[in-house]
């Protein structure tokens, strides 16, 4: 978009990155023993960071060392006011600087501007989104690709994600994971995957509403399903999440704005046609008795945990 600006890091400006912030090392432990593979496929990262700096590194690191090697990541820093640029600027010389690109914003815009600017800007036939405060399973992008591969009719592929509280081993138990296809209903219903998890095809005429700072992932899945395309679910844990859904101090205060960012969703889809009066009106309903079951949990975090999507 206008303004934005690739950064061109100069060698040895910035402090290496391998002395890692305490508590923000790489999870699962598999990330340190993977060795970084050769092969590529035509897979763009875009990773989305606002004062990342501490964080930034565990992502990276995660995509690094996928068993099957993405053509690019491109980091979009979201105008950050601490040093999460001179943080991705070592990155890009740690691991190879012709793979890896840094993208400023001149101004705050949120992450679904963020998002789309590295969407527009990449090269690969797929695109995956990583936030830069979580991580990715190694062998993530080797099984999403392979099921994008060999079904061309899907659109869209999310999969299962697992919050992260301290140092857990994440093993991958199913070397094929079965896969769940994820209908317009059960889309409407409620989001059936978090942005980390999500690959999709790059020419897909859709993009991230960027006057929105909340569900704006769960409107562009709806978007996709609603317009006929197909939508699936690996039934796998490939994404590390490690802040929590429910019950923590930020995301407790912006339950409001989720709640009604939930209801504009679907009078969006109204207007475009895509769901008929009755049908909001019905999604109205259960949008808000989910809120006011949200709401208990929050009260209550350890029943919380029951509404993390798995």
């Amino acid at each position: 978009s206008a303004g934005s600006r690739n950064i061109h890091c100069k060698p040895g400006s910035s402090a290496r990155t391998s002395g890692i912030v305490p508590g923000t090392e790489p999870r699962p432990g598999a990330y340190l023993r993977s060795v970084p593979s050769t092969y590529t496929v035509p897979v763009s990262v875009v990773i989305p960071c606002f004062c990342a700096a501490a964080t930034l590194a565990r992502a990276v690191t995660s995509v690094v060392c996928q068993t099957t090697r993405p053509c690019e990541i491109v980091i979009v820093d979201d105008a950050s006011s601490d040093n999460t640029v001179a943080t991705a600027c070592a990155l890009q010389e740690e691991f190879g600087g012709t793979w890896i690109h840094v993208v400023q914003l001149p101004e705050n815009r949120g992450p679904a501007a963020a998002r789309n600017q590295g969407w527009n800007a990449v090269r690969g036939d797929y695109v995956a989104f990583l936030d830069a405060d979580d991580a990715w399973h190694p062998r993530k992008i080797e099984l999403q690709y392979r099921h994008l591969r060999e079904h061309p009719e899907v659109a869209l592929c999310g999969h299962r994600a697992r919050r992260v509280r301290a140092a857990e081993e994440e093993p991958l138990t199913a070397v094929s994971p079965g896969v769940t296809p994820v209908t317009p209903l059960s889309l409407l219903l409620g989001n059936r995957f978090v942005t980390p998890s999500a690959m999709l095809r790059r020419e897909l005429p859709f993009r991230f509403a960027e006057d929105r700072r909340y569900m704006e992932d769960h409107l562009l899945w709806l978007q996709i399903a609603c317009s006929g395309h197909r939508v699936d679910r690996l039934d796998a844990e490939l994404a590390f999440l490690y802040k929590a859904p429910f019950g923590d101090r930020g995301l407790s205060a912006a339950l409001w704005r989720m709640e009604f960012a939930e209801l504009d969703n679907y009078r969006r889809l109204h207007r475009a046609g895509r769901i008929t009066a009755p049908v909001t009106l019905a999604l109205w309903a259960w949008s808000l008795v989910k809120f006011a079951r949200r709401l208990i949990y929050t009260a209550i975090p350890a029943l919380g945990e029951r509404l993390e999507p798995r």
